[in-house]
């Protein structure tokens, strides 16, 4: 946040700019509004020490200080976050955290991942609780970037939107094999196999999302089949392939291996739709990738998207379409954001106080990282380049109503 605190005690904070202000709460009672206008958030702190403290510190230890309950953020998050990101940092703070990123345990995985780790690390994400999840996702449980053809638009309408265009983009067909790597509570398999009459294979390795997508694919007699697995033990040759939000757990250093797995399961004529999350160029690892790697997502990591194009075409592939749907991310995470402040209760009961905390920080993080530009999202729509297959010469099916 770009409010400075001085040193010296009782000292006032610099206001952000005009139009814009937040409040802050002192244990004490009493209220100070900062900048002009409504406040977009109100800090609650014990008293100015515990509000320099905060104001001065480094992203992580401000993200851990609120997983603790040491401060109290009411109104906007997204606002509080970036006011604490935007502020100016000394640059020694700044390379010890992009060193401590760097030279964390959990980054060696980047070169060497087990099976069992890879397992480990997606469960301790994803199998906190299926109802937790529930709390702030649509009833299709998607949870990946929407697709917001209007900012209007609810959640539910922006995800359906976003299967849609999944499915057009592959151009399935009824009767085509469709595989799912990292599917999640089975969204896109459901949909596809109901709308356009695939035969559809998912894998995960959340036993949660294991149990509850096997459950729902009992519907589909047996057009539908949920597997736990890692899918670099995955077999078979599938028509289409689409991995979503599942590539950033593989490590960057490991991305050559995925794309070469992937086009071994891939039929020669196939189309792969890869979506996830990217890195600009210029952005590098720094506090705040550290706690996403130690409290949301262990192993993870974001890559650039051209190593990514690089990767995929080193292992066969040739590049069809690029779409960069970041403004959507921002969109659908805001609207998480505040379905889990809606269910704030349940998602206490659920889940407990930190995992809340966590992911009011991790949301409200993204949203603002997203907005920014720094972070995005890319769909690639793939073609092994041996396949004989003639493409479509424009996008226009992409959009058919």
């Amino acid at each position: 946040m770009k409010a400075m605190i001085s040193a010296e005690a009782g000292a006032q904070v610099a206001g952000p700019p005009a139009g814009t202000g937040y409040a802050v709460c002192f244990g004490d009672g009493s209220e100070r509004v900062i900048g002009e206008g409504p406040p977009l958030f109100r800090v609650r702190v014990s008293d100015e020490a515990a509000l320099r403290q905060l104001w001065e510190t480094d992203a992580y230890t401000a993200a851990t200080g609120f997983l603790r309950g040491e401060f109290e953020i009411e109104g906007d998050l997204v606002a509080a976050v970036g006011w604490h990101c935007a502020r100016p940092r000394p640059t020694l703070p700044q390379r010890i955290y992009a060193a401590l990123a760097k030279l964390d345990p959990a980054r060696l995985e980047s070169l060497f991942q087990s099976r069992s780790r890879a397992a480990a690390n997606v469960r301790f994400h994803y199998d906190r609780s299926n109802e937790f999840f529930r709390q702030f996702l649509d009833s299709r449980m998607v949870y990946s970037c929407a697709y917001f053809k209007d900012p209007n638009w609810s959640i539910e309408e922006a995800q359906f939107a976003k299967l849609e265009h999944i499915c057009r983009k592959l151009d399935l067909k009824p009767g085509e094999r469709l595989l799912d790597v990292g599917c999640g509570w089975g969204g896109l398999l459901f949909h596809a196999a109901g709308r356009y009459g695939v035969h559809a294979t998912g894998c995960t390795l959340s036993r949660k999302q294991f149990e509850y997508a096997g459950e729902r694919a009992r519907a589909f007699a047996g057009r539908v089949e949920i597997r736990e697995i890692d899918y670099r033990d995955l077999s078979g040759q599938f028509d289409k392939i689409v991995s979503v939000g599942m590539f950033e757990h593989v490590g960057r250093r490991r991305m050559p291996g995925y794309f070469r797995k992937i086009s071994s399961l891939l039929a020669d004529d196939g189309l792969f739709l890869n979506h996830g999350i990217t890195r600009p160029q210029p952005v590098t690892d720094d506090a705040q990738t550290l706690f996403l790697r130690r409290k949301v997502f262990p192993g993870g990591e974001l890559p650039h998207l051209g190593d990514l194009i690089r990767d995929a075409e080193n292992a066969g592939f040739e590049v069809l379409d690029v779409e960069n749907l970041r403004p959507h991310y921002a969109l659908t995470t805001r609207a998480w954001l505040k379905r889990l402040q809606e269910n704030r209760a349940e998602c206490l009961r659920l889940a407990g106080e930190e995992t809340y905390r966590t992911w009011l920080l991790y949301l409200a993080g993204s949203a603002f990282n997203f907005e920014q530009k720094q972070t995005e999202v890319h769909q690639m729509l793939l073609a092994k380049r041996c396949g004989g297959r003639r493409r479509h010469l424009t996008r226009e099916y992409m959009y058919r109503s």
